[in-house]
């Protein structure tokens, strides 16, 4: 059985067709389009209840959650980060989580302010998200900074990528300009997400979703 992929250009799934292709497995797509009601579809929510994306089909059986996704590739197939009995293990997945966890759905907050507080309170949940970003992007600054983790390289590219669809996302895609995310405080994140939309990879997946050719670090709405 081969893997396939439900995605929707620009969405999350990206970070999973990121990994995908940086390990070169062969996979098939399936489009996903969320005006046509494919997310409510019984075929999908057989494979993820949820209804969400991204969701993967694998020998093995369907796999929803992106953290959850590239955990198992990685342990499958190696090459997205360390393995469970190597050093680095433990930083990794803290960091992991902490993104998958935490600065994701920050990030969502920004660009969608009213699900989390309602249209007359979304302004104010929409800056607030913003401060958060902004505190967490400086811990990821420090991180980078001090540690320099290869889990952060090019080598080891799934938290990269992961961080780099975030970051897009916040720069480009809160409605309101004063509410979006600016990597200029943050000059070793940027240097840490150029090297990844560098790669072969991502400037493929740029093209075929049309993301532009910056991205990570200058990115344009899809």
């Amino acid at each position: 059985m081969t893997l396939t992929l439900y995605h929707c250009p620009d969405w999350a799934s990206q970070i999973i067709r990121l990994a995908l292709e940086e390990l070169a497995l062969p996979y098939e797509v399936h489009p996903m389009d969320w005006e046509a009601g494919d997310f409510d579809a019984p075929g999908f929510r057989a494979v993820n209840p949820l209804g969400l994306i991204p969701a993967l089909e694998t020998p093995e059986g369907p796999m929803f959650e992106t953290a959850a996704i590239l955990l198992w590739l990685n342990a499958r197939h190696g090459g997205l980060g360390p393995q469970l009995h190597e050093a680095e293990a433990t930083a990794y997945l803290s960091w992991l989580l902490f993104v998958a966890n935490t600065l994701h759905p920050t990030v969502m907050t920004m660009i969608h302010p009213d699900r989390t507080a309602g249209e007359t309170a979304a302004g104010e949940a929409g800056r607030l998200a913003l401060e958060r970003v902004m505190t967490q992007a400086a811990f990821l600054e420090t991180l980078i900074t001090t540690r320099q983790p290869v889990w952060l390289t090019p080598e080891q590219p799934a938290l990269g990528h992961y961080l780099g669809m975030l970051f897009r996302w916040a720069i480009c895609l809160p409605e309101d300009p004063d509410l979006r995310f600016s990597l200029a405080p943050f000059p070793a994140l940027t240097a840490v997400l150029a090297a990844h939309e560098a790669t072969p990879a991502a400037r493929s997946l740029a093209a075929a979703d049309g993301l532009g050719a910056h991205p990570y670090t200058a990115p344009e709405a899809a």
